[in-house]
């Protein structure tokens, strides 16, 4: 099956505008999402996806894949799949435009199950929380899950709530990581769907998909990539870089 990925990427951000083309040891932040995604067995191709100008003329300098894409579009979702119309691939990838650090054998992991299960038509990956600050922390989003691995629900909120305290060493509280691999016709009646309740109360598009019947399959792993939010994550990405060329 051709598995491809899209980057959706915006200008405007409430906490870091402009955080595409934040400078990381000498290259934009879409340039390092690009590279590492690239390097994933599992991806034939990446393009960018977005309706900013000067996110466009920066992939283009650096020789990446972009698709312009309408400014109209509420989410990530809704720009991958608007970028992704006229693609003829089995599996879509969305990987976050603020994720330089993502580890392409996280990919792989993720699009596996996908290849191996046509039953499954989303599927984003999750790991183990291992500090009680990241359980309390409403920029890390969590996510509990069914016995076959489908996610019952996402929520900044500290769900599931332990009411004797959470034990990190016991209790098994799971992160969410904001990657994506749907089936083409999944991703296209997802983007088509209208905006739900919760996704709006959480922040959470994913919610969209569960609102409306859609199944996600959480894939379990070990890797965190560190996202970049604000000012500080920037710095201390920009730390973790140095020396990567």
């Amino acid at each position: 099956m051709k598995v491809v990925a899209y980057i959706p990427a915006r200008f405007q951000s409430t906490r870091l505008p402009g955080k595409p083309l934040k400078d990381i040891g000498g290259k934009p932040m879409i340039q390092w999402v690009s590279e590492r995604t690239a390097l994933a067995r599992s991806v034939e191709s990446v393009s960018g996806a977005t309706d900013d100008e000067r996110i466009r003329a920066a992939v283009v300098a650096y020789g990446g894949n972009v698709v312009m894409t309408s400014s109209d579009c509420l989410s990530g979702t809704e720009r991958v799949a608007e970028a992704a119309g006229s693609s003829d691939a089995d599996i879509i990838v969305n990987v976050q435009g603020d994720e330089p650090l993502v580890e392409p054998a996280l990919i792989d992991e993720l699009v596996a199950p996908m290849l191996s299960d046509s039953s499954i038509g989303l599927a984003t990956p999750a790991t183990l929380i291992k500090t009680e600050a990241e359980y309390l922390d409403p920029n890390t989003v969590k996510v509990v899950m069914d016995r076959e691995g489908n996610a019952l629900y996402f929520s900044r909120s500290s769900i599931p709530n332990h009411r004797n305290g959470f034990k990190v060493d016991e209790d098994k509280i799971y992160k969410h990581i904001g990657l994506y691999a749907y089936r083409r016709d999944v991703l296209m009646k997802l983007a088509a769907l209208e905006p739900t309740l919760l996704e709006h109360a959480e922040g959470l598009e994913q919610l969209r998909a569960l609102e409306h019947g859609i199944k996600i399959r959480v894939v379990m792993t070990t890797y965190s990539p560190e996202s970049v939010d604000t000012p500080e994550d920037l710095a201390h990405v920009r730390e973790l870089m140095q020396g990567l060329g």
